[in-house]
């Protein structure tokens, strides 16, 4: 096993999740995992692969407790496991708790356990690692996020609102998942911010689970809605005297297609009628809903429940730790699930994403059809080396192919055609040493 040094790479991946109840039970990159660790198995360099946080997803299982998780991980993924041990036979691995697996923290038994597959468990909060004339700080991170920091560090009955939300939720729609038309449930754990949930769960039973009659009934109606937006309004001009023009020409038009004609004629009507019931209810909500929102800014009483803003807490923990331990220039963390490596006052912020699905919200091309998630994979681990500059730390991407052509309908495809997501890794950056003040620069 490769020994203690300033000067070895650090390989850094998070936001495993795996195991839960029943669906959530599925791991869709389990391949791409083993892959990535026979890979290290076999590297000859002076390595250490750091999984910082949520490499399970213990607050999910809702029927065992303690202990008798690991029993069940082990059971149902024994080649991951021996895959730790292989690995670890080359490189050290060090595993640190984050929210979802934070009961690592509070059994010392989980300790010897993963000790017997190579894996160093460490229960701390966070750790700092030396690479040449700097420092590395690991956390997961959920500590800077109100809803899910453990007050009482390795107490097992922890029980921040995060847990609440994945034990009632997260693990409810795991064991509910197999009922729809499409194993699509189990993905909650995949809809972040977790706000997006109600929209997410309305598109998707609109597209996956509605009666497809009642959809495909519904779609000329939606599709049109922007344009009988417009007629609604002249149809109200025409009413109250003002311009009647556009509905007489329009009234002509279509006259002159006889039974086909009037058929048109009866449906745009019908479709204008819809549209403008809609605006006259919707334009003074709509301004209720922004007065409302002004006030509830002006009071800065909430950003939004079990939601944790993706970048400022972050922020203010990096520049705090820079502070007091000046040899630190990289803070890494995960929780969010959002890929960053970025420079800010005083060093580094890394973000090492997630390997779980990742939804992208799309609206469609027309209409007022519900939004499209489109699903895709940023898998990948951040590699912290030292080199003759200084630190270089990079996102490696693992490539594993979009689940879209099986996850979304054709109608799905069709209305966000041109908007298919294509995340770009982080940009490399280089903390070069320097005597007081490292500055990270961006690299080719």
């Amino acid at each position: 096993m490769a020994t203690d040094t300033d000067d070895r790479a650090y390989y850094v991946i998070s936001d495993l999740h795996i195991g839960g109840d029943e669906q959530l039970e599925e791991v869709e990159f389990l391949d791409e995992l083993l892959d990535f660790l026979e890979r290290l198995e076999t590297i000859d360099e002076d390595a250490e692969l750091i999984i910082n946080g949520d490499a399970f997803g213990l607050w999910e299982f809702t029927t065992i407790e303690g202990v008798e998780k690991f029993d069940v991980l082990e059971e149902t993924y024994p080649e991951l496991f021996e895959q730790f041990r292989a690995t670890g036979e080359n490189v050290d691995i060090t595993l640190l708790p984050g929210n979802h697996d934070h009961e690592l923290a509070a059994y010392d038994e989980y300790v010897d356990r993963f000790a017997a597959y190579n894996v160093d468990l460490v229960q701390d909060q966070s750790i700092t690692r030396s690479i040449g004339e700097q420092a590395i700080h690991f956390e997961h991170g959920h500590q800077q996020d109100a809803n899910n920091r453990i007050e009482d560090w390795g107490n097992p009955h922890a029980t921040p609102l995060g847990y609440y939300y994945n034990t009632l939720v997260t693990s409810r729609a795991g064991k509910l998942s197999d009922r729809g038309r499409y194993n699509w449930l189990k993905d909650v754990q995949a809809v972040t911010p977790t706000e997006r949930m109600p929209v997410w769960l309305f598109s998707k039973y609109f597209y996956r689970e509605m009666n497809p009659v009642l959809r495909y009934s519904l779609v000329p109606f939606l599709l049109l809605f922007n344009v009988s937006a417009i007629l609604a309004v002249l149809a109200g001009l025409d009413m109250a005297g003002v311009w009647a023009m556009p509905v007489d020409r329009t009234e002509a038009f279509l006259g002159q297609f006889g039974r086909a004609g009037t058929a048109a004629w009866f449906f745009l009507a019908l479709n204008v009628t819809v549209a403008g019931l809609l605006l006259l209810v919707g334009i003074p909500l709509y301004f209720i809903r922004r007065d409302v929102r002004k006030t509830v800014d002006r009071f800065g009483v909430f950003e939004t429940e079990l939601t944790v803003d993706p970048d400022e807490p972050y922020e203010n923990a990096a520049r705090e730790v820079f502070t007091e331990q000046p040899e630190t220039t990289i803070f890494c963390y995960g929780h969010t699930h959002r890929p960053t490596i970025r420079e800010i006052d005083g060093g580094v912020l890394v973000n090492t994403g997630t390997w779980l699905k990742r939804l992208h919200r799309r609206d469609g091309i027309i209409g007022i059809l519900p939004p499209v998630f489109y699903p895709s994979y940023q898998l990948g681990a951040v590699r912290i080396a030292a080199e003759s500059a200084g630190v270089a730390v990079e996102y490696e991407r693992i490539a594993k192919p979009s689940p879209a052509t099986e996850e979304l309908t054709r109608t799905e495809r069709f209305f966000t055609v041109g908007r298919e997501p294509d995340p770009d890794p982080p940009d490399r950056l280089v903390v070069e040493n320097e005597a007081e003040t490292p500055s990270p620069k961006t690299t080719a």
